[in-house]
């Protein structure tokens, strides 16, 4: 199929996601403003993906529920277990021309089964570092095998799309075979912005004026690094730099560092206005996580003016400028990470500068355009497949 041929064929998109409404986290974000842009391209698709009795918000486009169970050690989230006869029937009767697989779980490997019957291009998005979760579960025996099997299911996918330069780095030197593409992610930087700094509610919740306050923004879970995050605080507080720590987020952990730092104020989860309100009324991000692909809250911090303080990982390392924009420093390295949040906690001409030009580097990250991008990708997929025309049987 040539260029033109695959721009004649109706773009009809079935994504496969292990979380896609259950759950508010980056790569349900991240699904559900692809679904509404491509329904406002009038672009067909339909998610097939895990639910539960409660959904954690309303999710755009059609959803499908497929069979799944809760995963061990991290019960909240679920195991897509395969395509039963009536997904099957259901996609069917969709006739879609492209899978677009989110998650390396059993329903997305079926998904590729299938695809491949139906003589169908198979996508993948990388979102997630699922090779490091076994360092905070005590599972460490497991990453070399775990690696082993994404290898073999990423290879299986027509095109592979990791959010960053640096992400397509990391699996290039990991041996990743398949075509690597970049899917970014945006930012709504109307949503976004220092605007929503507010005092009063700084002081409803114990916040002096000028207290510097130290936020995390994300799931209160061991692989986002907080006992990391709660060893580099206690460092702080005995170097005697004064400050306050705000998390924002839940989680099954949130008890654990509750008790951890008593000090902190945890708000919980919030989304839209009240989360634009809590990253523009803190004075310094701090994300420790090296299990991201991209750092989607790092981002939204960046355009809210907050300089950032994060671990030199994949998810930081395309959104981060050392000494412009914020700091990044290895993970487990407590003195860099200590220095850089005492200059800052010190520096309030510091935090001014580097908010400054983090609101100028978020801005570059529109989402219409790099969802656009996607689109083109998903036709390079079709036109590049060298399948011949066929309707699903």
């Amino acid at each position: 199929m040539n260029r033109e041929d695959s721009m004649q064929t109706p773009l009809r998109v079935a994504i496969f996601a292990g979380n896609y409404n259950y759950i508010m986290d980056g790569p349900a974000r991240a699904l559900n403003r692809l679904v509404d842009y491509l329904e406002r391209q009038n672009i067909a698709v339909m998610v097939f993906a895990p639910t539960a009795k409660e959904a954690a918000f309303e999710h755009n486009g059609t959803l499908v529920s497929v069979p799944s169970i809760p995963i061990p050690m991290r019960s909240e989230y679920r195991l897509g277990l395969g395509l039963s006869p009536r997904i099957k029937a259901k996609l069917k009767a969709f006739q879609p021309t492209i899978f677009h697989l989110a998650s390396p779980d059993p329903m997305c490997s079926s998904a590729i089964r299938l695809a491949k019957r139906w003589k169908l291009p198979a996508v993948a998005s990388f979102h997630t570092r699922f090779d490091t979760y076994g360092r905070y579960y005590g599972i460490g025996l497991l990453e070399k095998p775990l690696n082993k099997y994404l290898h073999h299911f990423y290879s299986l996918c027509d095109q592979v799309y990791a959010p960053s330069d640096s992400m397509v780095e990391e699996l290039r030197k990991e041996n990743f075979k398949t075509d690597l593409r970049i899917w970014s992610r945006g930012v709504d930087c109307e949503r976004f912005n220092p605007a929503w700094r507010d005092l009063a509610w700084r002081r409803s919740i114990g916040f002096a004026d000028d207290d510097v306050v130290i936020s995390f923004t994300g799931r209160v879970v061991l692989e986002k690094g907080l006992e990391f995050f709660a060893e580099v605080i206690e460092i702080l507080e005995k170097q005697n730099f004064a400050h306050k720590v705000m998390i924002v987020g839940e989680g099954p952990e949130r008890a654990r560092l509750q008790k951890r730092l008593p000090g902190a104020h945890f708000t919980g989860h919030l989304s839209d206005e009240p989360l634009a309100r809590a990253y523009a009324s803190s004075d310094i991000f701090f994300n420790p996580s090296i299990s991201e692909t991209f750092g989607n809250v790092t981002l939204e911090a960046m355009a809210s003016g907050l300089p950032c303080m994060c671990a030199e990982a994949t998810g930081s390392r395309s959104l981060v400028l050392q000494n412009k924009t914020g700091f990044m420093a290895p993970f487990g390295n407590h003195k860099d990470f200590a220095l850089h949040l005492g200059a800052m906690i010190k520096s309030q001409k510091l935090r001014t500068t580097l908010g400054r030009a983090a609101i100028q580097a978020a801005h570059e990250f529109e989402w219409d355009a790099i969802l656009a991008g996607l689109v083109e990708n998903y036709r390079d997929a079709i036109t590049g497949s060298n399948r011949p025309k066929t309707t699903i049987q």
